[in-house]
């Protein structure tokens, strides 16, 4: 695998390679995986092993249609059908959200999901990305995102909660006036694929919400959940009228056999279901923990079934990746494509204890060798030209968000010390009549990448407070994380830190008037009508390749349906 593995890292232009290709590469077996955020506990050996016993009829015959498997799943959840739409994973579902619903803008806190920045500039879209400051631990102000979307007249706004890769989480409240703020907007759009691995309020989700409103769309996961990835299934929730304009573009076959054999399944899989949420929350913790004991790294709050980590100075992100693959069998997803971010910040996924001593006795080895506490100098040669770009994406981000700039692409893709042609601005279009003509907003200091020889300011956090037994990291832990007594074995509710709270009341959160859905009469058709291509922004530096019931067989999954559509602890 260490001859190719630079090779596989090259190949991704958003992504680390896939499980298939590492194992490919390997030895028929794939490394630990720390990069893929799914819950390692579901579905349950018992469930495994009844779709191993089915596989010949699952694969051999077509599934029910999307509608039959939409109306099982809806029975669940308790939701009406009408007001669901069930794609071929979330990415699936965002596609013709952008297609069908965007017309000329969005506007996406970064670091984000990269699918919310690439796909609307694949069709020509511009996307106006908001940094998440790091000084202030990547906490979503909300009045402050208002106002910027109000400068840039932007006409869809996305929220991610908690947010990839972070774990920024926003409480139910605030989110809701947010939503009531941007009524006049013609799409607003809150994904909570990570949000059953939350536990900072009893009930998070702004599902109901959203089905009362008229522009408003709440996307679900499946894949995340429930541990299978590779179905590709997820949800979207909205009034009738905006679900029904998505399902009805959506092909008759868009689930598989193995989506629908699983989601017929769940019924009887509630508590297993519960028990999994519980485990992946208690490791959290643990896992936090453990990463804290290790030398100038900082791991910031999380919600999410991930933790964001900062690099100790000095730490190359792709050096770090590549090693922990190759030489510990460890597969951690590497940041510095992701715009916002920097190749100083790994994503590392929740998994079991006995997995996460793996990945700290790998980290040592990796970031101090012998002597623990010296991390490894940075090694941007030894990464074979293919690191990050992300100071070539910052200023691009920070001259032009998301305007574009011409001859980037044969930059981005020049072999290294092939000359490649200086970019040029693009000529401003003439601005709509009904958006501002507002300047670019500049990037802030503080999502720069960070220079070697000084560390990045530590992120303000201030702890909440906690009953006397509640569980929380010690106060030797990295900057980012509360003290408070410890209690093992307790499982608390995460509050959420203040910075990432919205107030009451905001001059930047005013409701607007309810004007409903604007028409979407003259929709941008595809091409870089004015946006940055996906790879443009990567800065690639190499060529591309009704209330719950308690279900009657006794599965206990009632309570459960409630938590998938409307909670998550």
């Amino acid at each position: 695998m260490a001859g190719n593995v630079t090779s596989l890292f090259r190949g991704t232009a958003a992504h680390s390679p896939s499980m298939a290709a590492l194992t490919r590469e390997g030895d028929g077996a794939g490394p630990v995986d720390f990069c893929i955020p799914c819950n390692p506990y579901f579905p349950t050996p018992a469930m495994f092993d009844e779709l191993a016993g089915r596989l010949r009829e699952i694969i051999t015959y077509y599934p029910s249609s999307a509608d039959t498997i939409t109306s099982e799943l809806c029975s669940l959840l308790q939701l009406p059908p009408q007001c669901v739409a069930m794609g071929n994973g979330s990415t699936e579902l965002i596609t013709w959200i952008d297609h069908l619903l965007v017309r000329e803008s969005l506007a996406i806190p970064v670091p984000t999901f990269g699918r919310w920045t690439d796909q609307p500039m694949e069709t020509g879209k511009r996307v106006d990305m908001f940094p998440l400051q790091e000084s202030n631990g990547f906490a979503l102000d909300l009045a402050a995102y208002a106002k910027f979307i109000r400068s840039r007249g932007t006409k869809v706004a996305v929220i991610c909660n908690p947010n990839n890769p972070d774990g920024g989480f926003l409480p139910r409240q605030s989110v809701i006036q947010f939503m009531d703020a941007m009524a006049d907007l013609d799409l607003v759009v809150i994904d909570e694929s990570f949000l059953e691995f939350a536990d900072a309020e009893s009930e998070p989700s702004v599902v109901e919400d959203a089905v009362m409103r008229p522009n408003v769309i709440v996307l679900r996961s499946l894949g995340k959940n429930f541990g299978l990835h590779g179905i590709r299934f997820g949800y979207m929730v909205a009034n009738p009228s905006l679900a029904g304009k998505v399902r009805s573009m959506l092909p008759k076959w868009n689930l598989n056999s193995f989506a629908e054999t699983v989601v017929f399944m769940l019924k009887n899989h509630g508590k297993e279901y519960m028990e999994s949420l519980h485990m992946v929350r208690r490791d959290r913790l643990d896992m936090a923990r453990q990463l804290s004991a290790l030398p100038g790294l900082t791991i910031y709050p999380s919600q999410g079934n991930f933790l964001f980590v900062r690099l100790p100075v000095g730490a190359e992100g792709t050096v770090v990746r590549d090693r922990l693959l190759t030489e510990h069998r460890i597969l951690v997803r590497e940041c510095g494509n992701k715009v916002g971010s920097s190749s100083r910040f790994l994503r590392l996924v929740v998994r079991p204890q006995t997995d996460v001593r793996r990945l700290v006795s790998g980290l040592e080895q990796v970031l101090y060798g012998s002597k623990k506490g010296t991390p490894v100098p940075e090694l941007s040669n030894a990464t074979g030209g293919y690191g990050s770009g992300t100071a070539m994406v910052d200023r691009l981000v920070g001259s032009t968000n998301g305007a574009g700039m011409q001859g980037l692409a044969a930059q981005a893709n020049a072999w290294p010390g092939q000359p490649a042609p200086a970019p040029q601005p693009v000529a401003a279009a003439a601005p709509q009549p009904s958006l501002p003509s507002v300047p670019p907003q500049p990037r802030p200091a503080a999502a720069s990448p960070y220079p070697a020889q000084q560390p990045a300011p530590a992120p303000v956090y201030t702890a909440p407070q906690q009953p006397a037994a509640a569980q929380a990291y010690p106060a030797s832990g990295p900057v980012g994380w509360p003290a408070a007594a410890q209690s093992p074995g307790a499982m608390p509710a995460q509050a959420p830190p203040a910075a990432m709270q919205a107030p009451a009341a905001s001059p930047g959160l005013q409701p607007a008037a309810q004007t409903g859905m604007p028409g979407m009469a003259g929709a941008a058709s595809m091409g870089a009508q004015g946006g940055l291509t996906a790879a443009q922004v990567r800065g690639r530096t190499q060529p591309e390749p009704p209330p719950p019931q308690t279900s009657s067989n006794g599965g206990g999954w009632g309570a459960v349906g409630a938590l998938l559509y409307n909670q998550a602890g």
